[in-house]
């Protein structure tokens, strides 16, 4: 029996278990809409307001599951508006499928109508990609698609499809029949038992081991294992920001965030350990800052699936490439549990060390009072069963999304996250406007959660249209906007290193956002003070319990900082305080 094209591409998806897809029509992809319509019963297709917030909302649920996220764009300018979606999941080994329509095979090449090469645009910020030219084979492109985004560091691939093959009749004898062919292309990474072996034998002689933990944990599932893993050998734990979650934040041996906005402690141990041992963690220059003094007493040991990042930043003394899940539980096995280490009462000490601004004004509105109120709030609520849709025995109900600048630094500081995938942020790409679309598919993957965004005015700029989205389909989303009136992070930079010189950071401009939320039937508070904002949260929540989503504005002083802070270029325990 034979099917159009864009029977077999939904058909294709469902049988990967995709259950929404993000995006938004047009004229190439009509074909595609129309079989999502016949479909429906199937698939959920959820409208956006910006192709680059499908992007950014299936990359939202992608990490929020571990499951690939899917988005749809028409040709030319919609496909080029995934671009930064797309970008930010290859930063962030995200796994996204981006399917976009193109103009018709005939057409290709000659600078048709809403025409892009949007495989050699995206061929650096993709795993793979694929241009369909024929529809026999489409069913197995789709298929490999899947298996190149999840397997060995997750990532983004593209698949794009020329209109004529959505409307071609190709054989359906290609589905089914073939993934279990297909599977087997999933590349995995075997460990070498001589590595873990090596790597057993280091940790056995180091007298001070401290543990750098990075997204990869996360993404590989392998918070249990780290737990275990630090407790035997007994070694402090740092956080690199996509490794918030991936290790309990109250846990004794958790130090915290790493590098350029780490804690004291964090960093501290990383300059005084002897044994760096990094756990899926790519050395970003956010976390080591000068790579000459980064963890200058150290040896390195470096566990990873991807081969591609050992030695690349940072040389290292022993790795073990595979699934970290493994090779921690295989490394662990060949060593004797220690119950004593090296660092006395040095970390403890270093714990206690904090900024001047950390502790909280009661006479201002501070960050921290923000976002403690805001977690414990929707906890609160959540075990108490006041919350439509979240599970009373779950004692981690809260998500946190974020855009990009102060807000996030803060929340990469104040909130708990002692889950995995309960911090959703754009850490490697850094994209302003990531936060609504992400959490939008945050959501969607787990209505169970109550999913908050804090977001800072300059970048809700971006991405306030998707509150239509919030509004159509009914997501109790709470949305904390930051309002300080400037771009806190970059005026951050203008105040310390450029004398004050505030060029184009300064943002007292419209809108309203308290009335632009009223605008998209979304119910909006203000807040200046402690108790406004207790307040507004309060009635916030009541809208959450509605099922409905809410905006709380703080009003916050443009000058306060994210700190502590290591200057550009600084080794990373000189730390602004």
């Amino acid at each position: 029996m034979k099917y159009s094209g864009a029977r077999i591409l939904i058909e294709a998806l469902i049988e990967q278990g995709v259950d929404t897809v993000f995006g938004y029509p047009g004229a190439a992809v009509l074909f595609i809409y129309d079989e999502l319509y016949r479909r429906r019963d199937r698939i959920r297709h959820v409208l956006v307001s910006h192709e680059q917030h499908a992007a950014h909302a299936a990359d939202g649920y992608a990490r929020a599951t571990g499951k690939p996220g899917v988005c749809i764009a028409t040709s030319g300018p919609g496909a080029t508006n995934l671009v930064t979606g797309i970008a930010a999941a290859m930063m962030d080994s995200s796994p996204l499928v981006a399917i976009t329509g193109n103009v018709s095979t005939s057409l290709l090449g000659k600078d048709s109508f809403q025409e892009v090469d949007i495989a050699g645009v995206t061929m650096p910020i993709v795993k793979h990609n694929w241009i369909v030219k024929d529809v026999n084979e489409l069913a197995e492109v789709v298929h490999t698609a899947f298996i190149v985004a999840k397997s060995g560091r997750p990532g983004p691939v593209l698949i794009d499809i020329p209109k004529d093959i959505t409307a071609e009749q190709g054989g359906q004898d290609v589905l089914g029949t073939q993934f279990q062919r297909l599977a087997a292309k999933g590349k995995q990474w075997l460990w070498s038992t001589a590595d873990v072996e090596q790597a057993a034998a280091l940790i056995t002689r180091a007298k001070r081991p401290a543990i750098y933990a990075g997204g990869g944990v996360v993404i590989a599932d392998a918070s249990e294992e780290i737990v275990r893993f630090a407790e035997h050998i007994n070694a402090p734990v740092a956080l690199s920001l996509m490794g918030i979650g991936a290790f309990p934040r109250e846990h004794p041996l958790c130090t915290g965030l790493l590098g350029m906005h780490g804690t004291i402690a964090s960093n501290k141990v990383i300059q005084t350990t002897d044994l760096l041992i990094a756990v899926g963690a790519r050395f970003s220059d956010r976390v080591t800052s000068d790579i000459g003094t980064f963890a200058g007493k150290a040896n390195v040991l470096h566990f990873d699936i991807d081969p591609a990042e050992i030695n690349k930043n940072i040389p290292t003394c022993g790795h073990v490439v595979g699934d970290i899940k493994e090779t921690l539980a295989a490394t662990q096995a060949r060593l004797t549990k220690i119950t004593r280490n090296g660092w006395g009462g040095d970390i403890e000490a270093w714990k206690n060390e904090k900024p001047a601004s950390r502790c909280c004004n009661r006479k201002t509105l501070h960050p921290c009072f923000i976002i403690e109120e805001t977690e414990a709030y929707l906890e609160k609520r959540a075990k108490t069963g006041k919350i439509t849709g979240m599970a009373k025995e779950d004692l981690r109900n809260v998500i946190a999304v974020t855009d990009v600048g102060q807000h996030q630094m803060w929340t990469a500081q104040f909130f708990k996250a002692d889950a995995p995938r309960s911090f959703i942020t754009s850490g490697g790409l850094g994209a302003m406007g990531f936060g609504l679309g992400a959490a939008v598919g945050a959501k969607i993957a787990r209505p169970d959660k109550q999913v908050v965004l804090f977001t800072g005015d300059g970048s809700f700029r971006m991405n306030c249209g998707e509150m239509a989205t919030l509004s159509a389909y009914n997501l109790p989303i709470l949305i904390v906007v930051f309002n300080n009136h400037v771009l806190g992070m970059v005026r951050q930079w203008q105040t310390l290193f450029h004398e004050g010189r505030y060029s184009e950071t300064t943002l007292e401009r419209a809108p309203d956002f308290v009335k632009l939320a009223d605008a998209y039937g979304v119910a909006g508070f203000r807040a200046q003070s402690e108790d406004e904002f207790l307040f507004a949260l309060d009635q916030a929540g009541q809208e959450l319990c509605k099922g409905k989503a809410a905006l709380i504005e703080v009003v916050i002083d443009p000058d306060e900082k994210v700190l502590p802070m290591v200057p550009g270029g600084k080794p990373i325990h000189e730390q602004l305080l």
